[in-house]
């Protein structure tokens, strides 16, 4: 099954988005880890919380991404009037 252009471009783009959101857990994992060895458990704990978010957005855009691939989400055709 080949998907079109639109749908393409839309698997593409969540993809990416879930790589970047991948990339910044882990970034923001090593900066929890410094905060806690400098003693800032509390700012550590808060930047876990967010990496734990990340890692649920980006469960969910895969989970798209799958989605896209089994033409169950379809890009419509965009509406140029909005474009101003």
């Amino acid at each position: 099954m080949t998907l079109n252009n639109p749908n393409q471009d839309l698997k593409r783009d969540l993809q990416g988005i879930a790589s970047d959101l991948k990339w910044s857990a882990v970034e923001l994992l090593r900066v929890a880890e410094r905060l806690s060895l400098a003693g800032n458990e509390a700012d550590a704990q808060a930047v876990l919380r967010m990496c734990k978010i990340f890692q649920a957005d980006e469960d969910r855009l895969t989970a798209y991404v799958a989605e896209v691939a089994d033409e169950r989400i379809v890009r419509g055709k965009a509406d140029d009037s909005r474009a101003e």
